[in-house]
């Protein structure tokens, strides 16, 4: 069966990206980082962040708990 994603997060930062990733890790949610950086411009692009779409809600709240606890 396929599973559907849903982008949870983005960044110009790839390690913000990694942060993010691990978070939702942490939290029990599967997260993948797909890297839409420019290889040959790398400050054109972004980092997203992709989770199950059935989880995508509960990754939102845990990046904003983690945003908010800052």
């Amino acid at each position: 069966m396929d599973e559907s994603w849903s982008k949870a997060f983005q960044s110009e930062q790839i390690i913000k990206a990694e942060v993010a990733r691990e978070l939702l890790d942490q939290a029990g949610i599967a997260a993948v980082i797909v890297n839409r950086k420019d290889s040959s411009y790398p400050i054109f692009g972004t980092c997203e962040v992709h989770v199950p779409t059935h989880d995508l809600e509960k990754a939102l709240t845990v990046l904003a708990n983690a945003e908010e606890s800052k």
